[in-house]
């Protein structure tokens, strides 16, 4: 378990040191059972005390919630508000008529508008993530087709992971060590799901806000995260 390029094993939270591990797996589809996919790479390397981090994009992908962009038919609506889509270098979020068709599909074209039309009010106080505090739903872990996307997923868009919170709990409870479901890129982290509510979502963000599994090939979605004696 070797760190990805650019990044480092360890990291320090609140004075303690921690190693994050990663590890490599086959390319993940909808035909895997994540249960399994854990159970197979992540089990043997388990001590105790040991937390598990999963990347939520494997987590939706084995959930059947990833789809080619060309069986994606985008609405005149989808279309319009991608426009005022702030575009980001690392994800393209909403920012691609498929994944905001995607996001309509999955809440509805009325909590879209809603939820924009708060962000427009709000913007000029400053405020920032109301558009996605009022959507709800994860859409903020959608995602689409990047160049640095591990193929085939980079001509997919996908949804976030469903009850997220519930697969947490499952995994945990097959693998015997808490697990955390979380989105990660190298602007931060949004913890999705875990199996505990003891974790904070603040150490989350902390431990990973260097984003250890990588952002591009590294094909290493699951991460041990162990406390350092």
């Amino acid at each position: 378990m070797e760190p990805n390029s650019g990044k480092k094993l360890e990291i320090v939270v609140d004075g303690t040191r921690w190693q994050r591990l990663p590890l490599k797996t086959h390319v993940i589809t909808k035909d895997d059972n994540i249960a399994d996919v854990v159970k197979k790479y992540a089990s043997p390397h388990l001590q105790s005390g040991d937390m598990l981090f999963i990347s939520e994009r494997i987590v939706a992908i084995s959930q059947g919630r990833a789809y080619p962009i060309k069986e994606i038919h985008p609405s005149w609506l989808a279309k319009l508000l991608v426009k005022f889509v702030h575009k980001s270098p690392y994800g393209i979020g909403l920012g691609s008529p498929w994944t905001m068709e995607l996001a309509i599909r999955e809440v509805g074209a009325l909590r879209i508008l809603i939820g924009a039309v708060a962000a427009v009010v709000t913007k000029p106080f400053g405020l920032k993530g109301v558009f996605y505090h009022v959507v709800g739903n994860n859409i903020n872990a959608i995602d689409g087709p990047c160049d640095y996307t591990l193929p085939p997923y980079n001509d997919y868009a996908k949804l976030g992971p469903a009850k997220p919170m519930k697969v947490a709990k499952e995994l945990s409870e097959a693998i015997g060590c808490e697990v955390v479901i979380i989105d990660a890129n190298d602007l931060g982290a949004a913890v999705l799901g875990k199996s505990n509510t003891d974790i904070t979502d603040a150490f989350c963000k902390a431990v990973f806000k260097d984003n250890p599994l990588g952002q591009s090939s590294e094909q290493t979605p699951l991460c041990i995260v162990r406390k350092v004696a």
